[in-house]
């Protein structure tokens, strides 16, 4: 059986990744894929109960170490609970954040070492990286406006003030800038079809 494929949905707040990734599950279902549909941190009961504690304990202003180690601890038991198998059988993952949002959160925008998430990263995951990472890019202030309007008020990132949602919105450039061959940046301030169907693009053209 052909191994499946692995999107991931990045961004700041009120980028839209959550809406987008539900749309692309049902465009790929309606072209006869099948989808699964995940998130970080969460994606197991072990994993959900880990970000409910997060949110609800004032995570953000845990010390980093303790985020860092907390969500790649989620992260290992989403990869080899549910995403592994699930590419194994021959499905398309698509996950609303993975890896790319604790370096950007934790590390560029928090100030946690780069070399010690490297480590802990590698330890974890090995050279496990998305097949496909979508780039959700706004600016800040647009985003949070958008976020503030959610009805689900479960992001403790919110409250943070604007320098930190702006060095947000640099981090995930950056990686994109970064990762040429795996990332698109994508205008989420456009329209929601189109945005839907850019998006819908990038995936056909790596399946």
């Amino acid at each position: 059986m052909k191994r499946g494929l692995f999107i991931t949905f990045e961004g700041g707040e009120g980028t839209g990744k959550t809406t987008q990734s539900k749309l692309l599950a049902r465009a790929l279902e309606e072209e006869g894929h099948t989808v699964l549909l995940t998130r970080e941190p969460g994606g197991t009961p072990e994993g959900e109960e880990l970000r409910r504690i997060f949110v609800n304990n004032n995570g953000p202003e845990w010390p980093l170490d303790a985020q860092v180690l907390l969500m790649f601890a989620a992260r290992a038991l989403h990869l080899q609970k549910i995403i592994e198998p699930a590419l194994e059988e021959g499905k398309i993952v698509i996950s609303d954040r993975f890896t790319d949002s604790t370096l950007c959160y934790q590390g560029y925008a928090l100030g946690y070492d780069e070399e010690a998430f490297k480590a802990i990263k590698e330890a974890v995951l090995g050279d496990f990286e998305p097949d496909l990472t979508i780039v959700f890019d706004i600016d800040p202030h647009e985003g949070l406006i958008r976020a503030a309007g959610r009805e689900a008020q479960d992001d403790s990132f919110e409250s943070l003030n604007f320098d930190f949602h702006d060095r947000l919105r640099q981090g995930f450039l950056k990686i994109a800038q970064d990762n040429p061959d795996r990332c698109r940046v994508v205008d989420s301030s456009a329209d929601i079809e189109d945005v839907s169907m850019l998006i819908l693009s990038h995936v056909r053209e790596v399946l």
